[in-house]
């Protein structure tokens, strides 16, 4: 092997050691930002959604304009829930309730009595519509069946209340962010260990014929 094909190979592992060193690296951020996206703190509602058993999360909405929020769906041992319960909107998104017609009649009014659809209504497809401006929690319910779990909530602009979410300490990564950080290391490491062989050695492999 001539030493102008040593050196040729020699820069071609090293071409290679930093190509996959700069995939582990960009595999190593998507993993940071997705962990970074399930950690942290969640929207703090203070026990109003603890009777809601159509409640898990927040549903996040920001960057629309417009959103449909369904007044009746299955929930609460019968059609009493509104379908997303908690929605995060950004200020001025326009928020519209949509009755389904299940679960009998139905309105929204505010917990603190700034807004209302007024009289419950049952006819499938009546709508009711608020623009949200003030940033914050906008809680609200529906007077028939607010006993029953019927609950809701708007989430408007960045700066609500959040609490921390019980459990292990330290953000949650995504077992596919694992996966792709277990495979590149494996893969960094087999690629460096040639550079180290070929480097230390010189490719010299005996005279080719």
């Amino acid at each position: 092997m001539t030493d102008d094909s040593v050196e040729f190979s020699r820069r071609a592992l090293l071409r290679a050691s930093g190509t996959a060193a700069g995939g582990a690296a960009a595999i190593g951020a998507v993993g940071s930002a997705a962990a970074q996206e399930s950690g942290g703190g969640q929207v703090d509602y203070g026990g109003w959604f603890s009777d809601v058993s159509n409640f898990s999360s927040t549903v996040d909405r920001r960057g629309e304009d417009e959103i449909t929020v369904e007044v009746g769906v299955e929930a609460n041992q019968g059609y009493y829930g509104f379908g997303p319960a908690a929605v995060w909107v950004d200020p001025d998104t326009t928020v519209t309730w949509e009755w389904t017609g299940r679960g009998n009649a139905h309105n929204v009014v505010a917990d603190d009595d700034s807004f209302s659809s007024g009289s419950a209504v049952a006819e499938a497809g009546t709508t009711y519509e608020r623009t949200f401006s003030e940033a914050g929690i906008h809680k609200y319910y529906c007077s028939p069946h607010e006993l029953n779990g019927m609950k809701g909530a708007i989430v408007v602009g960045d700066d609500v209340p959040t609490v921390e979410v019980e459990g292990p300490s330290g953000p949650v990564v995504p077992e596919s962010a694992k996966l792709f950080g277990v495979t590149s290391g494996f893969v960094m490491t087999a690629v460096l260990g040639l550079v180290y062989f070929f480097m230390k050695y010189g490719g010299d492999y005996g005279d080719v014929e």
